[in-house]
């Protein structure tokens, strides 16, 4: 399963950028979709690099057809790689581990300047390895809680940067 997205943010770049390598926006992002136990492991930004390592605990609500064979409660670790490319765009990729789930969430990422703003696109692809129900869960989870964490995850980016502008 995959999904797309994008949106952009009434910032530049560099304040994209910024938000993306400070530790407190990425808590503050994980803390308001009701994430808990957030950890910032790793934020760095350095010579046209910006790595983000976060652990958390997330819990959805499952449909029943899922309650079987996954938990409702999960411990994510996420490895964000974004590296600045030629024309002034970065570009990256992610990787989600959740413990004990046959789940694999991971993807690309893509910042594009424009004029005075930045629009973020992201593509997710999710496996769910559970023999004949596993198309159907990540079906679900594409048109539920994963499109309401990207949209999450964007509108957080508005409130910490509309909170934190010049």
């Amino acid at each position: 399963m995959e999904l797309s997205g994008s949106h952009t943010y009434a910032a530049t770049i560099d304040t994209v950028l910024a938000m993306l390598a400070d530790p407190a926006a990425a808590q503050a992002k994980y803390e308001s979709m009701g994430h808990r136990e957030v950890e910032i492991i790793d934020c760095t930004r350095a010579n046209g690099t910006l790595h983000v390592e976060s652990s958390r605990v997330v819990d959805v609500d499952l449909p029943g057809f899922a309650k079987k064979v996954l938990s409702p409660t999960n411990t994510m670790h996420q490895n964000d790689e974004w590296h600045e490319v030629g024309d002034g765009s970065w570009e990256g990729i992610f990787g989600v581990e959740v413990a004990g789930a046959p789940i694999q969430l991971s993807g690309a990422m893509r910042l594009v300047p424009g004029d005075g703003t930045c629009t973020h696109a992201v593509t997710i692809t999710m496996n769910v390895k559970v023999p004949l129900i596993g198309g159907k869960i990540a079906d679900w989870a594409g048109k539920n809680d994963v499109k309401r964490t990207l949209d999450a995850e964007f509108a957080s980016g508005d409130r910490w940067l509309a909170d934190h502008s010049d």
